[in-house]
């Protein structure tokens, strides 16, 4: 994934508002880049940095402070210092595991623009992240190609306007919070004169890596908004979900916004029942319901991670034994060319609880 600095704010006229924006800004431009820089934050001896830094030739280290604070200093197994480090194991070739996993590129009709769901439609409106994690599906994704501005937004609104069919926006990337408030305001306004479209999904990792990214203006404009919004947070450990997160996250809540959260099912990360029963008590006590529990996109790089579908329906299993219906997430995975998430069909295997 390329990572890019957050484009310039170009309409902000109140001075407080200019100094939150910066002040999330200022979190990303400080992000931590190099391996050795990483581990000596962490405390974790300098091992195999050549082979790590030949991982991130075609996919850099970026890791902002926030992040790097809730890793445990020391612990080289740390389950979220394993999401970013980069590891020898990137450069190994693994059968199946490939550049485009997804096919994207087939759906990819124009710049910024994927469309393979019915009824909905995906626009990368930001090519950058605020932080590159080391299982990302699109890390080989051709971004240069595919960089929005301003002026490709009217042929993005133009194809949805002719499209009744589609009823709701997801604003994907790279990440669409790395655009500032003012940006995220005009576009959303633009969209709001398509009559059929009536939902409006952004998909962020953001929040979670630089809370400050959830700003009183951002929040605002979804609220005024006339579409049904919804933020789809990626968290994949309870301890990404720290107190301060939780602040920003009720702003989100109060303002009647739907909170949503997927995660990707890493190995040596959350690939237990403990982790995985911890990680959704934590959401619902930060206002967030679980929603997808991802197996690994077979993406080139990323093999280290699989957990296999056997392991993951047993542990699924596990957790609708363990754990309230509506605090279970739907355990799923993606196929290239397939109209939805594929349900994993684990549910009917087990009786459900009394009171599911």
């Amino acid at each position: 994934m390329i990572t890019e600095t957050p484009l310039v704010i170009e309409y902000l006229t109140d001075n407080s508002a200019a100094k939150q924006q910066q002040s999330w800004n200022q979190v990303l431009a400080s992000a931590t880049k190099t391996v050795e820089a990483l581990l000596v934050e962490v405390a974790v001896p300098l091992s195999e940095l050549n082979l790590r830094q030949q991982a991130c030739v075609e996919f850099p280290l970026l890791v902002p402070q926030p992040f790097i604070n809730k890793i445990e200093k020391g612990n080289a197994l740390d389950p979220l210092l394993l999401q970013v480090l980069p590891q020898s194991a990137e450069l190994e070739e693994a059968p199946g595991f490939i550049d485009d996993p997804l096919a994207e590129k087939h759906s990819n009709l124009q710049k910024g623009l994927i469309h393979k769901y019915h009824g909905r439609v995906l626009v990368l409106l930001s090519t950058g992240c605020a932080v590159n994690c080391r299982y990302c599906f699109r890390r080989h994704f051709p971004y240069q190609e595919n960089r929005m501005n301003k002026n490709d937004w009217q042929a993005t609104l133009d194809y949805v306007a002719q499209d009744p069919s589609i009823e709701e926006l997801i604003l994907s990337g790279g990440d669409p919070l790395m655009l500032n408030d003012q940006q995220i305001e005009k576009f959303i306004s633009q969209a709001e004169q398509i009559p059929h479209l009536q939902r409006l999904r952004i998909h962020s990792r953001l929040p979670v890596v630089i809370p400050q990214r959830i700003t009183k203006n951002l929040v605002k404009t979804l609220q005024a908004c006339r579409f049904d919004c919804a933020l789809v947070l990626h968290i994949n450990h309870a301890r990404e979900i720290d107190s301060v997160l939780i602040s920003h996250l009720n702003t989100l809540k109060q303002a009647g916004i739907t909170l949503l959260n997927q995660a990707v099912l890493l190995r040596g990360v959350n690939d237990s029942v403990a982790a995985q029963t911890d990680l959704s008590k934590r959401l619902f006590h930060a206002g967030v319901l679980p929603y997808y529990l991802h197996l690994l996109d077979k993406v080139k790089g990323a093999h280290h991670f699989e957990v296999s579908e056997s392991a993951a329906i047993k542990l699924h299993h596990q957790l609708v034994s363990t754990l309230s219906g509506f605090l279970v997430p739907k355990l799923v995975k993606e196929e290239a060319g397939k109209k939805s998430k594929t349900p994993v069909p684990v549910m009917h295997l087990l009786p459900l609880k009394a009171g599911d």
